[in-house]
């Protein structure tokens, strides 16, 4: 089992819901992954942790069919990792969820998962410009191996769309 194999199942299930944007949404959440575990480390647990973070963080977008999408994310989250025996990693899934769009360093509990998720998303939707003291060429080679396929596209079309029905709310993720 690769890393990531948990990641791609949980998506495989929401294939439908992500429908002409599964590649793009993937090779991103492969991307935050590759990064993040380039920063974490994969001894025990913590590959699987980041792997299902990765592949939750920004699906409610599809799910809820909202772009307030952190809460149904979360709610995602908590219901693969209560039906599969992982309740226990809910904590630290869910504070990654919730603060990844975070503009300032996270120093709170779970901060091992929370900070190198946080800035592994900040590296791939920008383009590699937010390094963080991350390597470059790590990125590039994740991007190599999952290339954007539209991704940033995407999110320019989603934000564009929510801010022009919430003009004085136009990213609720993001946070100080």
């Amino acid at each position: 089992m690769t890393q990531l194999a948990p990641l791609e199942a949980i998506l495989e299930r929401h294939r439908a819901d992500l429908a002409d944007d599964f590649t793009a949404y993937r090779n991103h959440a492969c991307r935050v992954a590759t990064i993040c575990l380039s920063q974490v480390g994969a001894d025990g647990d913590a590959a699987e942790v980041v792997a299902i973070t990765a592949a939750f963080h920004d699906l409610g977008i599809w799910v809820a069919r909202t772009f307030d999408y952190l809460e149904p994310s979360v709610g995602l989250a908590r219901t693969y990792l209560d039906a599969s025996g992982r309740a226990a990693w809910l904590p630290a899934v869910t504070a990654a969820i919730r603060e990844h769009h975070r503009i300032t360093p996270y120093r709170g509990e779970h901060a091992w998962l929370v900070e190198p998720f946080r800035r592994a998303d900040w590296m791939d939707v920008s383009g590699g410009l937010a390094a963080w003291g991350m390597s470059r060429e790590r990125y590039l080679a994740a991007r190599a191996r999952w290339p954007g396929a539209g991704f940033h596209r995407l999110l320019a079309r989603l934000a564009w769309r929510h801010a022009r029905r919430h003009p004085l709310n136009p990213l609720p993720m993001l946070k100080l």
